[in-house]
């Protein structure tokens, strides 16, 4: 059977994704946000996941204003890089995993969660920078990745509680699979920042490193965290943060911490990141 071993959270900058590509990464500015990632790196080589399930907002390059989903699914063989706004980035084209994606929409749906099914999809910083600081830039991405877009653009998005019980379905999803696979799954985005209006520059370092603690030690507490607390407290975008609940509603109740990186600022926001492992992996 396929199983979930670990999950990730990270933040899914997109000035990152330009350090990287522009060769930034030892300028002083950068180097404590990479530094963070080196054992994440490590620890992702000794993984060696043969599947990547990946949590993440599109940002109004695979999606518009005419057309959000809630919940869009990739089940395509392959996902090339958007171009959104100076060309796509120089990073492998993302190889899919149909089978294992179809099995999950059909798992899910039936399970009685909505999905939108995505057989043809670009795929923007919001999937491809986690990708970058997990496994740096190889020729091609190490293994298949299925792609989930959750919608936290336009009002209203999921809240929490909805995404960590998404998360569950996958769980039930994944572990029916035949097929012995090695899952990891991602949850990307946040942490607290704003980039608009009288808070622009926001951030509440105070409020990230409770939602990280949560996040291993009580994540029903977490999943519970209101729409308008996050508005208030990690500002407008911070509601990115729900998508980590699909990754912790994917694992075990009990998980190992194993890695944690904080770092502000980045850009114009801070940088998250924390490793879990399954206690029965």
């Amino acid at each position: 059977m396929a199983r979930i071993s670990a999950g990730v959270g990270c933040s899914h900058v997109p000035a990152i994704g330009v350090a990287v590509d522009q060769g930034l990464t030892e300028d002083d500015y950068w180097r404590p946000v990479f530094k963070g990632f080196e054992k994440s790196r490590e620890w992702m080589a000794e993984q060696n996941p043969d599947v990547v399930f990946l949590v993440y907002n599109d940002h109004c390059t695979a999606f518009d204003a005419s057309c959000i989903p809630t919940f869009a699914l990739g089940c395509a063989a392959e996902f090339h890089p958007a171009d959104e706004g100076w060309g796509p980035r120089p990073v492998p084209v993302v190889k899919g995993h149909p089978e294992l994606a179809s099995h999950i929409a059909q798992s899910v749906i039936l399970d009685e969660f909505d999905l939108t099914i995505m057989n043809e999809m670009e795929v923007d910083h919001g999937l491809t920078v986690p990708l970058t600081v997990m496994f740096d830039q190889p020729e091609e991405w190490p293994c298949p990745v299925i792609p989930l877009a959750v919608n936290v653009v336009q009002y209203p998005p999921p809240t929490g509680n909805r995404c960590f019980q998404l998360g569950k379905a996958i769980r039930r999803a994944i572990d029916t699979y035949q097929e012995d696979l090695n899952v990891v799954i991602f949850g990307t985005g946040g942490m607290s920042h704003q980039l608009q209006a009288e808070r622009a520059g926001l951030i509440n370092s105070d409020f990230d490193k409770q939602f990280l603690d949560l996040l291993t030690e009580d994540p029903v507490k977490g999943s519970k965290i209101t729409h308008l607390e996050y508005l208030r407290e990690a500002g407008s975008e911070g509601i990115e943060l729900v998508m980590w609940h699909v990754m912790r509603g994917a694992l075990d109740e009990k998980v190992t911490e194993v890695h944690r990186h904080y770092h502000v600022p980045a850009s114009n926001t801070a940088v998250g990141h924390i490793i879990l492992e399954n206690h029965s992996a």
